[in-house]
């Protein structure tokens, strides 16, 4: 590993320059002061440039003494072309304004064109706001996470399923990362709905592979959502109304051009649409969900800002008296940007993040159940940008986080007897450094290259058992004890993570790109349902349970056509999944103090093709995606120890998302989408024993048969209103249909023996049920509105 040091500090020390000169500066939006994350710097005597980072920073390096000309540019907004004399280090901040009419290109990203072919970036997909406001919507609200599965590469296990897989990883594999603080459940609604208000995000990317050294934690991808700051030159005012719930956000200066707010709030109110028509006993139901964003920020200095943000989110089922369940997440960021030189850029962040979630059974005071659980984490995280050069961006830093898990605190209440079930608390520190080079070799050849190293340290207070070998697919037996103090390791793990890109550009329209990286995950979830429910629990990497790893290789192939009226996108990608968690049958997952003793260690593998094409200009506009994939898994003690296909492995996954804008007023949208059916596990044999049927799969196969093929069409439209000048109000109506043909698309299926039985000696029958969570189509219409 001191040889991959060496190179890649040997990498960097080429181009320093004798006498140059620094352009610097903040690249934003004339028209709300928001930074524009992407938006670029172009020296055109020099064919050079820099990109805006994730606060609309950019930096670029020139000879001193000259004029350049410069181009600032961002899709979408009119571009600027200024001359510079460029003595000594100049500090230059500019703002561009949105285009003087409508554009009519939708696209996937809002960066420069040309820049998904001369970018190093690959397997990295960013989603416009606004387009994903012009998709067909379910029941009128807009949805980021849905918007995600229609992109190559990103599935869901069906309609109610929480979460999300990317490339064979599974749905605890994604790091969802809002304003850099984590959320651990990033669905309303058991997944039909994301915690992500739209009215307040500004910038949402995926990565898929080449995650950058940055980056860490989690093995199948990084979701990173960036909130918007406020609009520091003057008040706006977004929201929606929907059938079932409504939003609203407020944004506006604090003191112009130097500090700002927004707040945006979401509440569905189907309980209090429905109260009405329940009976006296069900008076005290609820069926609802709400989030509440906020996020200020303020200019101190030319050189130092501060951002304060805060996300709360709730989901609440109450049935009456008798039961009920709830469960949500909160988040808090503070970070200080800080400038120390032209050429230096620093962040520290610091945020907290807890999930958390409550059942409860019956309300008298005598006899009642109560369960929570929750993971609570708190971080600091230092990051530092150098332009070193105009050849070479390094990017260095480090991060901590602090872990406590609650896996459950039970407590039953029989007749006034109390007994407490609950699990001891868990503990846990992770740490990490980075450094990162994003380096031009040539006018061809970019790469980025980087190094990772991460430590976990799980530790006490609590108790660490050790458990006797058993036979594979068997429960262990605790074969000892030990106590540890408050903070006392208990066992620690290190892992290097390397990382590598490179980008040859073929010609000004097309390229080659490859990446390589390792990852590692420290903290998993344990759950043997497909997708995520609100009762899963996480848990540490222990002295029982080994860090999960991946390696992941891509190649892609990236080329615009007819003046980037088209994109095409063509990748495939192996990625290696080691020390995998899966359970023994009959797994005793829940408050179960001894849960180690009952999980087993397995590999995964991971390897598919992903193409992807895009029109960006004209009347008609979207993209087409297709995506050929196997997911596979292998545990001593599960299907005789033989590779099976995972829970969520689909073969073929097809989308199509068309926009048409009609006319001036009216803009039409669909979305078709075909998916291969995921594996599930049938009986090959049955006993029956008086009357009753045990089903038995004899042949010990695991996934062993597929539900059926997954196809939906949506269709959507927007009557806009007419934006005239001196006009503060806009409003549009938003109609669409989801599962326009009524598709009843299978979840699950499972066996029952049939209501009429036989009499006498013949044998039961069972019949298979096909599990449909939604079977009809959907209409909504909504109303959203801006006032500025």
């Amino acid at each position: 590993m001191r040889h991959y040091f060496t190179f890649l500090f040997a990498l960097i020390g080429f181009s320093m320059f004798g006498q140059e000169a620094t352009l610097n500066g903040y690249i934003r939006d004339a028209n709300s002061g928001e930074t524009l994350i992407g938006a670029t710097a172009y020296i055109t005597e020099l064919g050079i440039g820099a990109t805006s980072n994730e606060y609309g920073f950019y930096s670029i390096t020139v000879a001193n003494g000259s004029s350049y000309t410069i181009e600032f540019a961002y899709l979408g907004f009119q571009s600027k072309v200024l001359n510079l004399d460029i003595i000594d280090d100049l500090r230059f901040d500019i703002e561009l304004s949105e285009e003087a009419t409508e554009l009519e290109e939708i696209v996937i990203t809002a960066e420069t064109e040309d820049k998904n072919v001369t970018n190093i970036e690959m397997s990295t997909n960013k989603l416009d706001v606004s387009t994903i406001k012009k998709m067909p919507t379910l029941l009128g609200e807009v949805e980021i996470i849905r918007s995600l599965q229609l992109l190559p590469g990103v599935t869901t296990v069906g309609e109610g399923a929480s979460g999300f897989n990317v490339r064979g990883g599974s749905i605890d594999q994604n790091l969802v990362l809002l304003d850099e603080a984590p959320v651990f459940n990033s669905s309303h609604l058991f997944g039909f709905f994301s915690v992500f208000n739209p009215d307040a995000v500004k910038d949402v990317k995926l990565y898929k592979a080449g995650v950058p050294s940055r980056y860490g934690g989690r093995l199948a991808s990084i979701l990173d959502v960036r909130m918007k700051e406020g609009n520091n030159k003057k008040l706006e005012v977004n929201g929606g109304i929907g059938f079932i719930f409504s939003r609203l956000s407020i944004e506006a200066p604090i003191v112009k051009d130097k500090a700002s707010f927004i707040i945006a709030a979401r509440r569905s109110y189907i309980d209090v649409l429905a109260k009405p028509f329940l009976s006296d006993d069900n008076q005290n139901s609820g069926l609802n969900f709400y989030d509440l964003t906020f996020k200020t920020n303020y200019k101190f200095s030319e050189k130092d800002r501060i951002f304060l943000s805060a996300y709360l989110g709730r989901d609440n089922f109450q049935f009456g008296e008798q039961a009920g369940f709830n469960w949500g997440n909160s988040t808090g960021t503070l970070r200080w940007n800080h400038l120390f030189s032209e050429k230096l850029f620093a962040n520290l962040t610091f945020y907290y993040s807890d999930y958390d979630y409550q059942i409860k059974f019956f309300s008298d005071p005598q006899n009642k159940f109560d369960w929570n659980a929750r993971i609570v984490n708190y971080s600091l995280k230092p990051e530092f940008t150098l332009y070193l050069n105009p050849r070479n961006i390094i990017r260095y830093g480090g991060q901590s986080i602090v872990y406590k898990f609650e896996p459950g605190n039970a407590i039953g209440i029989s007749e006034g007897e109390v007994r407490n079930f609950g699990l001891t608390n868990k503990y846990a520190i992770e740490s990490a450094l980075y450094v990162e080079n994003e380096q031009d070799i040539s006018d061809k050849i970019k790469i980025n290259y980087g190094l990772r190293w991460s430590h976990f340290n799980y530790t006490g207070k609590g108790e660490a058992f050790t458990f006797a070998e058993a036979t594979p697919g068997q429960r262990r037996e605790v074969l000892s004890s030990q106590i540890y103090d408050q903070w006392e390791s208990i066992q620690t793990y290190s892992n290097f993570e390397p990382r590598f890109a490179i980008k040859y550009q073929v010609d000004a329209t097309s390229s080659l790109k490859a990446s390589y990286n390792r990852m590692a995950q420290y903290i998993q979830l344990v759950s043997n349902t497909t997708a995520s429910t609100p009762v899963d629990i996480w848990t540490p990497a222990s002295n029982n349970i080994k860090p999960q790893m991946s390696d992941q290789y891509a190649l892609g192939y990236f080329n615009n056509l007819k003046d980037n009226h088209y994109e095409f996108s063509s990748e495939v990608y192996y990625k290696k999944m080691y020390n995998s968690v899966d359970y023994i049958d009959a797994a005793d997952l829940i408050l179960n103090p001894y849960l180690e003793g009952d999980l087993l260690e397995g590999q995964g593998r991971a390897y598919g093709l992903e193409l992807l094409m895009k029109k960006n200009k004209g009347d008609f506009t979207g993209w087409f995606s297709y995506t050929l994939a196997r997911t596979e898994r292998q545990t001593i003690g599960i299907n005789k120890g033989n590779w099976y296909p995972s829970r969520f492995d689909q073969t073929h996954k097809l989308t199509f998302n068309g926009f048409y804008e009609l006319n001036e007023k009216w803009s039409l949208s669909s979305t078709l989408t075909v998916i291969s059916g995921t594996p599930i596990t049938f009986p090959t044999s049955r006993f029956e024993q008086q009357g009753y049927v045990i089903p038995h799969n004899g042949s010990e196969n695991r996934n062993n048969v597929r539900v059926p093929l997954y196809h939906r069409l949506d269709i959507g439209a927007t009557l806009k209103g007419k934006k005239r000048p001196g006009k503060k109000w806009y409003g549009e109506w938003v109609f669409s249909v989801y599962n326009l043909y009524s598709r009843k698309n299978p979840f699950a299926i499972y066996f029952r023996p049939e209501e009429s039985r036989s009499a006498g000696m013949t044998a039961v029958k069972t019949e298979a049920i096909r599990l449909s969570v939604i079977g009809n189509f959907i209409p909504s219409v909504s109303y959203n509105f801006k006032f500025n």
